[in-house]
């Protein structure tokens, strides 16, 4: 391994722990149990805020993937304490699926079933299970899984439905947050169904599950990948016709390797050569957002040329994975140089050298976003960990 690459490894490995030690130091919740709700930009905890799924599971899977790879005892503790929170006050035991939010006490809140968040959970629990060998975490991951299939797959026309009411009844507000489309089918939640799937695949090798994934993989070949321009189409209709136009690169960048990772942990020949094709082609659509300081770009509008002029925490994260996860496709040293370029943009912008963790992100004149969570219900451990994670998991592989 030459120096650069060292370099690189070693530096994810510090920044891995220094993730989760800001996890460990700043998030418990001594008074109710798990994880604080909400702490802001300069590290003050919010009294009262609600407490997300979908943190508490990336919250989950961060501590497990790490202990998995370091075998840190702390970090095992750490993935228990946060197992026992979702576990008894996420899981809805009579209708089953995931509360979206409950209250500071962990009493329910938002009780809709957003596909998002069980599929987070089902993500958790099986990357938490390959920790333990607990055969009752990887049955709650399979009930979940079968109940999205049961309540969530669309029959007809494949692909999965974003939300629920509580008792899985039709809902009129489908969206995961005020900024989305309220629209059937979203990229997002079909992105993160993979994934979450793909993990449990690997503990759990069962015929029906292979299917799934491969079905989703061909949404996103046909549906979801724009032909033309190679970008992600965001939202649906329940008949996958094209309900917006908006780019988000750091979808973009985050899909060419999960998807590849999917395939691959189906063993599908055919569909490993197609998808490492069109990774190569998404991550130089990508690249129309990547700046010259090189930062990735929020988003752009193309109806109105409008280009969302902020670098946020995460996309910045799946572009040190995915431009990697290219030049090893490809072999290009360009695409290694640009991965190691979004980890020096992360150094120089994103962290809080101060304070700890990332901050949420920076405008385009430099200034950090300051009135942003530091950890909230979007605000979490695990696109960061995970880079860290992924990274130094090809960089051993290489």
């Amino acid at each position: 391994m030459n120096k650069v690459l060292a370099d690189y490894k070693k530096e994810l490995e510090q920044e891995l722990e220094n993730i989760l030690t800001y996890w460990v130091d700043n998030t418990m919740d001594e008074e109710y149990g798990g994880f604080i709700g909400r702490i802001d930009n300069d590290n003050k905890v919010i009294p009262g805020s609600p407490k997300g799924s979908v943190l508490n599971a990336r919250i989950l899977w961060s501590f497990s993937a790490a202990y998995n790879k370091t075998k840190n005892a702390l970090y095992l503790e750490m993935a228990a304490i946060a197992y026992r929170y979702v576990s008894t006050y996420f899981i809805d035991e009579e209708y089953g699926g995931v509360y979206w939010t409950v209250d500071h006490e962990g009493k329910p809140l938002d009780t809709k079933k957003q596909v998002y968040a069980s599929a987070f959970t089902i993500y958790a629990f099986s990357e938490f299970y390959k920790a333990t060998k607990d055969e009752e975490v990887l049955a709650e991951a399979r009930k979940l899984y079968h109940l999205l299939v049961e309540k969530s797959y669309d029959t007809r026309h494949t692909g999965y439905l974003e939300a629920f009411t509580r008792d899985w009844q039709p809902i009129a507000d489908l969206r995961l947050s005020a900024k989305d489309a309220n629209e059937k089918k979203s990229m997002n939640t079909h992105l993160h169904v993979l994934e979450a799937y793909t993990t449990l695949y690997t503990v759990w090798p069962d015929e029906g599950l292979r299917i799934q994934i491969e079905v989703l993989l061909r949404n996103f070949i046909d549906y979801i990948i724009e032909a033309e321009t190679k970008h992600l189409i965001l939202f649906f209709d329940e008949e996958w016709n094209a309900k917006s136009d908006t780019v988000s690169y750091g979808h973009d960048i985050e899909a060419t390797w999960l998807l590849l990772e999917a395939a691959e942990a189906i063993h599908h020949a055919e569909l490993i050569e197609q998808i490492k094709f069109l990774c190569v082609q998404i991550a130089e659509a990508a690249l129309e957002g990547l700046d010259k300081d090189g930062g990735l770009w929020y988003e752009y509008e193309p109806a109105q040329s409008h280009l969302v002029k902020e670098k946020h925490w995460w996309p910045q994260a799946e572009a040190m994975v995915g431009f990697y996860n290219t030049y090893q496709i490809t072999g290009d040293e360009k695409w290694l140089q640009l991965s190691t370029r979004s980890w020096d943009f992360v150094k120089q912008h994103i962290l809080d050298t101060k304070n700890g963790e990332w901050f949420w992100g920076i405008y385009a004149d430099g200034r950090v976003m300051a009135t942003e969570d530091k950890a909230g219900l979007w605000k979490c451990p695990y696109h960061n960990s995970r880079a860290c994670l992924e990274v130094m998991r090809r960089l051993n592989r290489d």
